[in-house]
């Protein structure tokens, strides 16, 4: 028999179990030797009957075979009976004689039902591996399927009378074997009638399935009869092992693997120096980390492995216990994603990708399929990802436990589970200025009658300035007051406005800083651990960009034509937005103005129509009116900006969706910034500054102008700061959650309602893809809204603190509760997002750096300008003959002559008109010769002093933060260690592997001389035998003198030839 023929023989077994397995159509495998020269590879095909397998074993025959095509994933063996098999082999080549097994013989069959790996050794000798999933094999018979085994020209569907019964909880095709990877979703409810929009989608359609079906991936189709309106058809995909691995390569995917299984970032935290502690932290500690545990005897622990890049022909180094779970649904959705993004479905080569179909309305969605039900496992019993999420995460009562990120990664992707990281570890951060925040107001309440609070004493006490007559602070309908009045003023704003405040804002610098340094030196950590170095940066055109643009050039780097914006269109474009945003912002202003003056008025109708205790606490009812109504609006603009903001971005018409993301976030967030930080600006910085004395007469000029009588309480402004960043704070938290919650029950109630609306079985149960149909879409900005609001809470928590030390106990609190109902939204109520792989949190790390940096001279300025530490400082070291507060209240107020009100001023309200009253400044009095009411020498002075602060804080601030921003590095030095040590094995590696592959080129040229004067090595150009050879015939001219590289056969296969 000639070494280059392929022979198949029957197997011979008279085991009655063993001739049961062989009465279903199976093939094996089997490898024979002849001798030490050459080893065949001998594939059999069987379709026996017990009879006839039983007659086969008295008498076995042999079939010769021959090759006849060998193309990269199909196989063709045409038998002696002129029958034909097609059949998938994961490699050919040429075998070496090294321990050859002689008739041993390999039934895939029996190689799945055993549930072990089977080894490339043990099957085919070294470098050569069978399939241990039935994935790879040819379908059975009658199987309703699109693949590589049917004809590539033609999509199959078979009548759904003949299906088998569906199985409503399954996530694989019908045979039970593969796995759902993606769900494409398209309607067809023409009625016989096709208009040509409809026959050009079916025409699209047909060649797209046809490009995934050449890419490999394969398709099985749901009638539309079988869905729940009888309209909607689910095309099933699946890819299959080899073509995951092919494409895991390119997009540097990795596989745990086996010699490094203990290798982890916490692996190299051992060669640290640790101190030893005392035992009682240590006991403490360990107790701290098993609350924070989820139970381990119950639920998996993070596993730890070394990940490396599977190319194929080394799956036996790889822990691959199964090759359907090998990769992450994560991984799978993303590879799948891959392969839709790059599939064709025209003949025009520009016209390609799932986004355009999705965007022309031929397919309606694209998604991936959650695993199973959230409350309960699977069917086999055991606990799939989605259900473990729930468990130990997405749950409320797990509020305490840390993230499984490793589990959110695996089932999510790595975007989502950066943002959760990010989210974490924020949170985690927020525990310190929480609790220093707290202390802060605990010392505000202890020292309330300490010598610190002299000031608020002597307003809440009668015999001294309690009894002084403050000037109405409305024309007309106000009264004059008491300074006692102003006691609970006094006391709210001591519990804000103390000496701790101070240590307070420089402490929440320092802090924000060190989050920002700690989070770049945590996000490297997470980049090693996920493998996230080498994140391809190249993203496609979006498909609005390449559907609307009417210009094309050439691309000086491919040489391709593409659709090209040009540089006086974008300049249009970003004017007509930048335009709208101005205007957008000037509406803000507007609705803070008109707040502003609401409040003015809202002061009148409380001392007109209210009874004494309204009258009395009119000032706090006020502020808090004004804040509740600057909510309202605050929350309309921004569901009308945040439209508004889609539809300028959409026609700037950005080319890619980095762009296009970027170009949205800046708008957003600008506008939000003003909508939501302006109105304490100008509570915190203008109220008040504008305001010159009680008589004023241009300050009654116009409407505009009545924002000069908005003045201060004689305690503070920062006291109805205060008020406004809580009310404000508070309260969008509030309106978010119950957002979150609500917005998606409602979305999902309302689909359901249309599709039970839709169905014509109502006895029929919904299958896992109309399930997920029915969940809320949650797009490709699903975590834009997340990042912002949590930004957002950031500006209040650093931009404001000075004036509400509370603020970060308040956005600790949001965050517990935030990270459970994000999960909850994410688990359960939405659809799985398709998975996205990133290296950073982007743009918002930019956006937060430039918060910290806002935030330190904010609070240099709350510090100087709305809180009365500098006044008093200056008082006490000047003015004071005691050098301390006493008399601070009556120094801080001015003199007004009541004569000199209008008739249109004067108050209405008293029958009596004191001679003179008091009012909030620093001006001279009515009896001054040159300047009455002018600014006096004091003003002056507290005024270069809060210069002095201003700028002595922010340049000490920032020197220091600086010098912890170049002292902490942005990589751990064990990390930076690591990954030195890993360039070094690599290096290693390569030399090592190059030596070793020369040893094996050299081994093979000496067998194929040893075997005959020519060896011939077949194989369609994907295995890694071919590849060998081609590298031999390329790289070993000066070693070896190949006669011919290589011979294209006419059935397409290459042919090696080497003498």
């Amino acid at each position: 028999m000639d070494n280059s023929e392929l022979q198949v023989e029957d197997e011979t077994q008279n085991n009655h179990s063993r001739r049961q397995s062989l009465s279903t159509s199976n093939t094996i495998i089997t490898e024979s030797s002849s001798n030490e020269s050459q080893t065949n590879v001998i594939a059999t095909e069987r379709r026996n009957s017990p009879s006839k397998a039983s007659s086969t074993s008295s008498s076995p025959q042999k079939t010769t075979t021959s090759v006849i095509s060998n193309s990269p994933t199909m196989k063709s063996v045409k038998i002696g009976n002129n029958k034909e098999i097609i059949y998938e082999m994961n490699k050919n080549g040429i075998q070496s004689n090294e321990s050859p097994k002689v008739n041993k013989k390999l039934s895939r069959t029996n190689i799945y039902s055993s549930g072990t790996n089977l080894t490339a050794r043990d099957a085919f000798g070294p470098k050569l591996t069978v399939p241990t999933t039935p994935e790879d094999t040819p379908p059975l018979p009658g199987t309703p399927i699109f693949s590589n085994d049917v004809p590539r020209d033609s999509l199959l569907q078979k009548d759904s009378s003949s299906e088998t019964e569906i199985d409503p909880e399954t996530l694989y095709f019908r045979d039970g074997r593969r796995r759902i990877d993606m769900v494409l979703v398209y309607h067809e409810d023409n009625n016989g009638v096709m208009t040509e929009l409809e026959a050009r989608r079916k025409e699209q359609r047909r060649v797209f399935q046809q490009n995934l079906l050449k890419e490999g991936l394969q398709l099985e189709l749901e009638p539309k009869e079988n869905s729940f309106d009888g309209k909607t058809y689910f095309l099933k995909l699946h890819i299959p092992w080899k073509i995951k691995v092919q494409y895991a390569e390119v997009m540097n995917l990795k596989l745990p693997t086996k010699r490094f299984i203990t290798i982890s970032v916490k692996a190299w935290q051992s060669n640290e120096d640790v101190k030893e502690s005392p035992k009682f932290w240590e006991r403490w500690i360990q107790w701290i980390k098993e609350i924070h545990t989820w139970d381990t005897k119950k639920y998996p622990e993070e596993p730890s492995f070394y990940n490396s890049i599977d190319s194929g022909d080394r799956e036996e180094r790889f822990v691959v216990k199964d090759r359907d779970t090998a990769y992450t649904p994560a991984q799978r959705s993303l590879i799948v994603m891959q392969i839709l993004l790059r599939a064709r479905y025209d003949e025009n080569h520009e016209k390609a990708g799932i986004r355009r179909l999705l965007a022309d309305g031929t397919y309606l969605d694209c998604y991936s399929l959650h695993e199973g039900p959230y409350n309960k496992p699977g069917l086999s019993g055991e606990n799939l990802d989605r259900h473990l999420l729930y468990l130990i995460w997405a749950r409320p009562s797990q509020w305490y436990k840390r993230q499984p990120l490793w589990l959110i990664r695996r089932y999510f992707g790595e975007k989502v589970a950066l943002y959760f990281a990010w989210l974490g570890f924020y949170t985690k951060c927020l525990y310190a200025p929480a609790i220093v925040g707290l202390l802060c107001f605990m010392y505000g309440v202890g020292s309330m009658d300490g010598p610190d609070n002299v000031p608020s004493r002597e307003i809440c006490d009668y015999n001294i300035a309690g009894n002084i007559t403050l000037c109405p602070i409305c024309d007309k309908a106000c009264t004059y007051q008491r300074l006692g009045e102003s006691c609970l003023f006094s006391k709210l704003t001591y519990l804000f406005d103390n000496p701790a405040t101070v240590f307070f804002a420089i402490f929440m610098s320092f802090w924000a800083t060190t989050f920002l340094e700690l989070w770049k030196r945590r996000q490297a950590v997470i980049i090693w651990e996920w493998d996230l170095q080498n994140v391809e940066s190249e993203e496609e055109p979006r498909p609005e960009f390449e559907t609307t643009v009417k210009t094309f050039r050439i691309n000086p780097v491919t040489r391709e034509r593409e659709p090209y914006l040009p540089v006086w269109s974008k300049a249009l474009r970003s004017c007509a937005t930048g335009s709208i945003v101005f205007f957008m912002i000037c509406v803000v202003l507007g609705a803070v103005l008109g707040t502003i003056i609401s409040r003015i008025s809202l002061v009148s109708v409380f001392y007109e129509g209210g009874g004494p205790f309204l009258q009395k606490h009119a000032k706090i009812f006020t502020s808090m009116t004004a804040a509740l109504i600057n909510l309202v609006i605050i929350m309309i603009l921004t569901r009308v900006y945040h439209r508004l903001a889609r539809w300028m971005v959409n026609m700037e018409n950005p080319r890619t969706q980095t762009e296009y993301e970027s170009s949205f976030t800046f708008k957003i967030f600008l506008f939000e910034f003003v909508n939501f930080y302006s109105s304490l600006i100008y509570i915190a910085f203008f109220k008040g500054r504008f305001y010159v004395h009680p008589g004023d007469a241009d300050a009654r000029a116009t409407e505009f102008s009545r924002i000069k009588t908005d003045v201060c309480d004689p305690a503070g402004c920062l006291s109805e700061l205060c008020i406004q960043l809580a009310i404000i704070m508070v309260g969008k938290q509030c309106f978010n959650n119950f957002v979150e919650i609500l917005s998606p029950k409602m979305w999902n109630w309302w689909r359901k309602r249309n599709h039970i609306a839709a169905t014509k079985d109502h006895g029929r149960p919904y299958t896992y893809w109309e399930k997920d149909y029915q969940l809320q879409d949650p797009g490709r900005l699903a975590l834009f809204d997340e990042y912002l609001e949590m930004i957002l809470q950031y500006g209040f928590v650093t931009l404001f603190v000075a004036a509400f030390p509370l603020a970060p106990l308040f956005a600790l609190l949001k965050h517990i509760a935030e990270i459970r109902l994000d999960a909850y939204k994410m688990v359960k109520e939405a659809r799985r997002p398709l998975a996205e792989r990133v290296q950073d949190i982007g743009a918002w790390y930019g956006i937060l750096r430039g918060v910290t940096y806002v935030a330190v001279v904010s609070n240099a300025f709350v510090i100087a300008y709305t809180s009365d530490f500098i006044p008093r400082s200056v008082y006490a070291i000047v003015y004071s003959p005691t050098e301390d507060l006493v008399g601070y209240i009556d120094s801080s107020l001015s003199e007004f002559n009541t004569s000199d009100y209008r008739d249109d001023m004067k108050s209405d309200m008293d029958t009596h008109h004191p001679e003179t009253c008091q009012y909030r400044g620093y001006r001279n009095g009515p009896d001054h010769a040159n300047d009455p009411y002018g600014l006096s020498p004091q003003y002056w002075h507290v005024f270069a002093a809060r210069l002095a602060f201003v700028v002595v804080f922010e340049h000490i601030v920032f020197a220091l933060t600086g010098i912890m921003s170049y002292v902490i590095p942005a990589v751990p030095r064990s990390l930076a260690t690591q990954l030195q040590r890993e360039r070094l094995l690599a290096q290693e590696a390569k030399y090592e592997k190059g030596i070793k592959s020369r040893e094996d080129d050299d081994d093979i040229l000496s067998m194929l001389r040893e075997a005959g004067s020519i060896g011939r090595a077949a194989g369609g150009g994907r295995g890694s035998w071919a590849r060998r050879f081609s590298k031999l015939s390329d790289g070993l001219d000066a070693h070896v003198d190949v006669a011919s590289r290589y011979n294209r056969n006419s059935d397409g296969s290459t042919v090696w030839e080497v003498t």
